[in-house]
């Protein structure tokens, strides 16, 4: 349930109003971050407002996770009580379901929770990597550390994503101008067309054929040429579950361009968890298997756990990655070589840590160029879906004479 809070000032009458995903008034107090300055005053949100609100709003931004562990480790590196540690970051975050969240958490913990147990609540907003770091760090004491370690690494992955999504935008209004140009001209010049050909009672290309058809198609049934538009909507609102499908994974391995950013997207956050799992000192086994858990590509899920099941069965951790190496890709006898060097001098971690970085790195690169890298994917497209149309419309024309010809004799 959402919950509008509007906080006054009484020093100096100044009013906000703050939106809070939760079910008690005294956890709206808490996900506002009232001060005691202010008075509140709460009211329910139903209904279409609510839906309204629900869909205006930002559901789970990561720059709010990524604002929550950087105030979380500020607030635990001088030594700030935990539930207060939490409630500060009220005003951190901006949407209402991370205020939702905070005030839930932090009412579980003065209940005597774990700190893990009460954000392992909240699975769409902490997924098992960070539930799992966070309880390395409890059994370790270093909870300041990995929360400023997954800020960082969300501060990344927010900055290449933001890229990536800037570089898109170029070739998606172009591919959108054209399949409004197409549905355009389906309404208005293949019509005229169509009733010329026809008068002539003359054998049309295939392409004009199936044009004609789609323009008289969209004319008696118009609502069909939603359906471009749709489409588009519901395939970027399930983006995030297509991707999890390892055959859409394996998919993407195939094209060329994109099979480089998803390697080094996957390997990047993969071995920074990794990292972070044994600075914090869990057992390998146990690092690798959670690894391989919340490693979002299936290769190296596969891969990670089969590096555990070596580590088992008794071989070395560099002995492990050159007998899987294939799963990495053309990278895979570079990082077992910085592997071994990890093993002959005791610096594993910082070794990770470098991988992790080099790829964040290259993944940085890609994504200021990715417009250049799209450019010649976007001209195919464009030029296909133009070069069809000119053809359906034109083949016929240079024919026409002939038809005329044929007719009058």
């Amino acid at each position: 349930m959402l919950k509008k809070v509007a906080l006054t000032n009484i020093h100096t009458g100044r009013s906000a109003v703050a939106l809070v995903d939760t079910l008690t008034d005294e956890k709206a107090l808490v996900g506002a971050g009232k001060t005691p300055v202010e008075t509140a005053k709460i009211t329910d949100v139903t209904g279409v407002d609510e839906r309204i609100q629900r869909l205006t709003n930002p559901k789970k931004p990561m720059t709010d996770r990524e604002a929550l562990f950087n105030g979380l480790a500020k607030c635990f590196e001088r030594n700030i009580p935990i539930i207060k540690s939490f409630q500060l970051q009220a005003n951190r975050v901006k949407s209402p379901r991370y205020r939702g969240a905070i005030a839930d958490i932090a009412e579980d913990l003065a209940a005597g929770e774990k700190m893990s147990d009460a954000m392992a609540k909240h699975k769409d907003i902490f997924g098992p990597d960070i539930i799992a770091l966070i309880r390395a760090g409890e059994e370790a004491g270093r909870l300041p550390e990995i929360f400023r370690r997954i800020a960082t690494s969300q501060r990344k992955t927010t900055r290449i994503l933001r890229k990536l999504k800037g570089g898109m935008v170029y070739p998606g209004i172009v591919i959108t101008l054209a399949v409004g140009v197409i549905i355009t001209m389906s309404f208005t010049l293949v019509p005229a067309m169509s009733k010329l050909y026809a008068s002539l009672n003359t054998d049309l290309p295939m392409a004009t054929k199936i044009m004609m058809k789609v323009s008289n198609l969209l004319i008696h049934q118009p609502w069909m040429a939603a359906i471009p538009i749709v489409a588009l909507a519901v395939f970027f609102k399930n983006f995030g579950k297509l991707m999890s499908l390892p055959k859409m994974q394996e998919l993407l391995l195939k094209v060329p361009v994109i099979s480089n950013v998803v390697r080094k997207s996957a390997a990047a956050v993969s071995f920074r968890t990794l990292a972070l799992l044994i600075e914090a000192n869990v057992r390998l086994t146990t690092a690798l298997e959670i690894t391989g858990d919340t490693a979002w590509h299936v290769h190296y899920k596969t891969f990670f756990q089969k590096i555990k099941n070596h580590i088992l069965n008794g071989l070395t951790l560099p002995d492990a990655f050159l007998v899987e190496s294939h799963w990495l890709g053309d990278d895979g006898r570079t990082i077992c070589g910085l592997m071994e060097v990890a093993a002959e001098t005791g610096s594993g971690t910082d070794l990770l840590n470098e991988i992790a970085e080099d790829y964040e790195d290259e993944l940085d690169t890609v994504a200021q160029q990715i417009d250049k890298l799209i450019e010649p994917f976007t001209i195919v497209i464009l030029g296909s879906m133009v070069g069809s149309l000119i053809y359906a419309i034109y083949a016929p024309v240079f024919s026409l004479g002939d038809a005329l010809l044929g007719k009058k004799g």
